[in-house]
């Protein structure tokens, strides 16, 4: 396993991958590793042929895992064996005709434009800091569609007020720039009063508990699944549930796709293609309500 030690330190000094992703493929490197030596004791990285790899994705599967879980681990291991030829430690290539087995899209998960305008609209939020900091972090999710690890990670000075932008770092410590809105910068200039008044220290994260400290991720997923829990009775009640509701919103409002995916910061266009299919499902239930002879 020191070629995978090796190949993990590649992936986080030179990659900028974060640890959650090395270790899901650390964690699936070394279940195949497992697997090869079951079948073999004389087996080793350079040695195996595609028949050990078909082999293993069919137990996969035979386990209950599911196909989009088999791609994501396939993907692991074919980063693994590219990194292997790149620093010449073997010359075979046991991924290479692995074909990957379907994967079937599950349309995401979204709330109304109308149950969002009762969560910002109607629901009661107190004056004081704890009550605004958490409408700030709803009104925050749905208005630029960051990603929880996106919004935990913001500072003071990711705000430009001035010019209605957010700064974030997302995945691959990539930047992007993100416009918003009138509503939001008016709820940013009042949380940043309030975080004066309360004497938090402003270069500390800009979403913080009134000791300063940052919040965490399991805090904030608890105060966006109380106030979803509000205005909807479907079973997840996530900040990506909101992600989703934000770009769904931008789409069925004109937004075109390219616009959308860089707002989103999707690497693939694909990724995006995703909420067409979601905005098609809602505008047949339209269709089937409203038409007579649906």
């Amino acid at each position: 396993m020191k070629a995978v030690d090796r190949f993990i330190s590649y992936l986080i000094a030179d990659k900028g991958y974060s640890k959650a992703t090395t270790d899901i493929y650390y964690s699936t490197l070394f279940e195949l590793w497992r697997y090869i030596r079951r079948t073999e004791e004389t087996l080793n990285w350079s040695n195996i042929n595609k028949d050990i790899i078909r082999n293993w994705i069919t137990k996969e599967a035979e386990r209950g895992i599911s196909s989009l879980t088999i791609r994501k681990k396939m993907s692991a291991v074919r980063s693994f064996y590219k990194y292997l030829l790149l620093t010449e430690q073997t010359t075979n290539n046991p991924t290479q005709s692995i074909v990957n087995p379907k994967a079937r899209k599950r349309l995401p998960t979204f709330l109304k434009e109308t149950e969002i305008n009762h969560l910002l609209d109607n629901v009661h939020f107190d004056d004081d800091y704890e009550s605004q900091r958490n409408y700030l972090i709803l009104l925050t999710f749905y208005s630029t569609g960051i990603r929880l690890s996106e919004l935990i990670g913001i500072h003071h000075a990711d705000i430009n007020l001035y010019d209605a932008e957010l700064r974030v770092l997302g995945k691959r410590n990539k930047q992007r720039i993100i416009p918003f809105g009138n509503e939001l910068k008016q709820a940013f200039e009042k949380f940043i009063q309030l975080k004066k008044d309360a004497g938090i220290d402003l270069t500390t994260r800009f979403f913080c508990r009134t000791n300063g400290k940052p919040m965490t991720p399991p805090e904030v997923r608890s105060i966006v699944k109380t106030y979803l829990s509000m205005v909807t009775t479907q079973q997840k009640k996530t900040p990506h549930v909101l992600r989703h509701s934000y770009a769904t919103t931008m789409l069925n409002n004109g937004a075109n796709l390219e616009s959308v995916k860089q707002l989103l910061g999707h690497e693939s266009i694909s990724t995006t293609e995703i909420y067409t299919h979601t905005t098609f499902v809602e505008l047949k239930k339209e269709y089937d309500k409203a038409h007579p002879r649906a």
